[in-house]
């Protein structure tokens, strides 16, 4: 998409920092984006995961796909383009909630490693935490909580990530989950560890 910003737009410093609100929480605003295919689990860990901090006391909040795409979203399809464009604005959004101190959870696909790499950019080192769900396309298409994929075969979804669209791994992920192997309890766990173990809370 063109950038449009004039050079008459000046961003506008505030009084308060991020690092003020950081401190006001009692912990270090991050992104956790969970990537992974249709059915892979990542809005059920991510809801799970934000249930657990919120349970610790912590501030978070969570960007799921569909969710945004009923506002934020709506205008945009599932073309490569329009995929594109979704994960540009989420990243911003998530940029936007971590600026409030927030731990900030974003569950989308996002198929394409540069769209997840622009996001990152967005980030400072460390508060961009890639979380793969790698859940295999066999298990996901099983499960088929919403019949995309079965729609996708049938020939009635076009552009449907696994099936007639590409998915880019992720080649560095901070860490991997597996649904399929292991339960939410155990992959919320191990989130909450690497969580401490990255000092955000």
């Amino acid at each position: 998409m063109e950038n449009t910003t004039s050079k008459e737009v000046v961003w506008h410093a505030h009084g308060v920092s991020r690092e003020d609100r950081s401190r006001q929480k009692s912990q270090k605003p991050c992104l956790l984006w969970f990537t992974g295919l249709s059915g892979a689990g990542k809005s059920t860990v991510a809801n799970a995961l934000d249930c657990a901090l919120f349970e610790q006391g912590k501030h978070t909040f969570l960007l799921d796909g569909d969710n945004v795409r009923h506002g934020l979203n709506k205008d945009l399809g599932f073309s490569d383009a329009d995929r594109v464009e979704n994960i540009r604005r989420i990243g911003e959004a998530s940029k936007l909630f971590s600026d409030a101190g927030l731990i900030v959870l974003s569950a989308f696909i996002s198929p394409f490693i540069s769209d997840r790499q622009m996001v990152r950019s967005l980030f400072t080192a460390g508060e961009f935490i890639e979380i793969f769900v790698s859940t295999p396309i066999d298990v996901c298409e099983q499960r088929d909580p919403k019949g995309l994929y079965k729609k996708a075969r049938a020939g009635k979804i076009k552009y449907f990530t696994g099936i007639d669209s590409d998915y880019e791994e992720p080649v560095n992920p901070d860490i991997i989950l597996d649904t399929s192997k292991h339960s939410v309890d155990e992959c919320v766990e191990e989130l909450i560890e690497l969580l401490k173990a990255r000092k955000i809370i």
